[in-house]
């Protein structure tokens, strides 16, 4: 859950409470990832995982950057501003975040948005580090398979966040979580880790019931005390109502779920001409921000899974009991 929801105070909470903490690096610099881990392993001698989006540093057009902003105008000139400001870099270069987290070696590492070369698999591997790729089809479960990872995490659509499509184009990945999970422990060896709505310690049975050996949960913990996430964000989801959730790429350029909002209905008819992420997404995030300094939801990118009306606020700790125990009373 990149952009700052997951703390490090919720990935130790998860681990130590039996749990395998996720770090959502993608957004963090090399230097900041060593921080963030750093805290991480003050707070819990157990294992954790850190993640990363397998990405190419773009170098899009001064055309494409003007017609992006044009596209863009009746948002930020509602925020009353007279141009929009293109940022310093598109995004943190991949190798040098990977190269970081050879160095930290956590125990785990997952990836999304692309695969990784077998090359890179094996200096993981070489470091102790347990690879996890992300996947929406089953070919991108037998790609991860053949580069040689030890898992894989099959999303369904009801996933939160961003897709992690990378074979074949995003919209045509639309298998639901309980019919994906089951092709996909059926057509690799190694270990399916189930993904989408997944809310309850009674998904978790329905999930490994269905093939997968492990569940990933996101949208669950976005309302923990321990969140990082803003109290106008936060707030979004726990009165979700009847708002319902969607995929857009008006954000970021890729498609991602969370709550609909203004920014999302007004972007609507042009979100397919937006340039494709990172570029999107680190145009609309002075954006974003300036939103969420003002409370504003209708301009922030309220990222939230399908089932985000049954998440359920309290600790990290009390949430993982919940779990288990209703593991155990099935």
């Amino acid at each position: 859950m990149a952009g700052g929801a997951t703390t490090p105070a919720l990935v130790a909470g998860v681990s130590n409470a039996g749990g395998l903490g996720s770090l959502a690096a993608s957004l963090l610099s090399p230097s900041v990832m060593r921080d963030q881990a750093a805290i991480i392993r003050s707070m819990t001698t157990q294992p954790f995982l850190i993640n990363l989006f397998v990405l190419e540093t773009p170098s899009p057009s001064q055309e494409d950057i003007a017609e992006a902003s044009e596209l863009l105008r009746p948002l930020w000139e509602s925020l009353g501003w007279d141009r929009l400001s293109v940022p310093a870099a598109w995004c943190e270069s991949f190798e040098g975040q990977l190269a970081a987290l050879i160095e930290l070696r956590p125990a785990a590492a997952s990836f999304t948005f692309g695969i990784l070369t077998p090359a890179q698999v094996e200096r993981l591997h070489s470091a102790g580090i347990f690879v996890i790729g992300t996947v929406t089809t089953v070919d991108e479960a037998l790609a991860w398979e053949t580069v040689g990872a030890d898992a894989v995490i099959a999303s369904g659509v009801e996933s939160g966040g961003h897709r992690g499509t990378f074979l074949g184009p995003q919209e045509e990945a639309t298998l639901s979580a309980k019919a994906l999970w089951p092709l996909v422990a059926a057509a690799v060896k190694i270990p399916t880790i189930a993904a989408g709505a997944i809310m309850t310690g009674v998904d978790i049975l329905e999930a490994m019931s269905l093939g997968a050996e492990a569940v990933q949960m996101g949208s669950a913990f976005l309302v923990c005390d321990e969140s990082g996430i803003n109290q106008h964000y936060r707030n979004a989801l726990i009165h979700a109502g009847d708002t319902p959730t969607r995929l857009t790429r008006a954000f970021s350029g890729r498609y991602a779920r969370g709550l609909e909002n203004r920014f999302m209905q007004e972007m609507k008819a042009v979100e397919t001409r937006v340039p494709a992420y990172p570029v999107q997404n680190a145009l609309t995030t002075g954006i974003r921000a300036a939103a969420a300094a003002k409370g504003d939801t209708g301009l922030m990118s309220l990222w939230a899974g399908a089932d985000i009306r049954r998440a359920r606020p309290m600790s990290v700790a009390k949430l993982m009991q919940t779990l288990v125990a209703e593991m155990r009373t099935k």
